[in-house]
């Protein structure tokens, strides 16, 4: 019989525009920070995981693909949680930590 390359956990019935939603950026390493402007949720990214190019809010300088940055948005906005995670922000690290 001939072998199947198929994923055997493979999800069925796709759900798969939903990659970048609410539910993969809430989960992981994401903490709450307090700062004196209000609570943040921040999530640090990986090497391996920073795929894209962004500008950093902090610097206003390039994050280039494959370097380690955060993501920032809202914890105590007022316009909900899809408004506060479509206004999220990639900061350099360095950039985060000495603050806004």
């Amino acid at each position: 019989m001939p072998r199947s390359n198929r994923p055997r956990n493979a999800k069925r019935g796709g759900d798969d525009d939903n990659d970048d939603g609410f539910e993969r950026l809430t989960t992981g390493w994401r903490t709450v920070e307090h700062r004196r402007n209000g609570d943040w949720n921040v999530q640090p990214i990986s090497a391996l995981q920073a795929t894209k190019e962004y500008v950093c809010p902090g610097c206003s300088q390039t994050i280039i693909p494959g370097t380690a940055h955060l993501v920032a948005w809202r914890a105590d906005g007022v316009l909900g949680d899809g408004a506060d995670l479509a206004a999220r922000r990639h900061w350099h690290s360095h950039c985060w930590r000495i603050g806004f």
